[in-house]
């Protein structure tokens, strides 16, 4: 049995999955708020990929720290790795050259969105954001970056990249 969470209440819907082949759509509505929402059934081509990488999820993140996506309307609740150097966000299409690729279906996410590089100082990891640019602009804790503005962030920072928010977290939350 898997349980899927609606995206308006949370509460959560049981089913049994093996009644479905992988690839197969699913429609539900919430007993709860009435909501309807659909999900695919297996694991996405992006998943897929990020498991082939060399190193685990959990060593890279806490190496140099990850953006966690805030679940909205347009997709689940997201942890994307940061690695040391340009980490370019943008929206997941297949043969884009993002790094740090976000799985939406926002449209006001473009595929090169923004971009967020890791350096290593004497006195620890430094971020800094800039826009890539976007057509949308990129927002730090609700200010509007220009496009030649380049911004120091820290642990806990609020990025919001068209209808999609993510938050730093650094290792140990220490950031220089």
């Amino acid at each position: 049995m898997k349980r899927v969470k609606c995206p308006r209440c949370d509460n959560f819907i049981t089913f049994d999955e093996k009644q479905y082949t992988d690839g197969q759509q699913l429609v539900f509505q919430c007993p709860l708020c009435k909501k309807q929402f659909s999900i695919r059934i297996g694991v996405s081509k992006l998943r897929a990929t990020h498991k082939e990488e060399p190193f685990e999820e959990e060593e890279r993140e806490a190496e140099c720290g990850s953006l966690v996506v805030i679940e909205n309307v347009f997709h689940y609740k997201q942890v994307l790795p940061l690695r040391l150097g340009e980490n370019v966000v943008g929206r997941y299409i297949q043969g884009t050259t993002v790094n740090t690729p976000i799985e939406t279906a926002d449209p006001s996410v473009d595929t090169r969105h923004c971009v967020i590089t890791v350096s290593r100082t004497p006195k620890g990891l430094r971020y800094v954001l800039r826009d890539a640019p976007s057509l949308t602009g990129t927002y730090c804790n609700s200010e509007l970056l220009r496009s030649s503005d380049r911004i120091s962030i820290e642990d806990g920072c609020i990025i919001t990249i068209g209808a999609t928010s993510m938050i730093l977290h650094t290792p140990e939350g220490e950031t220089n």
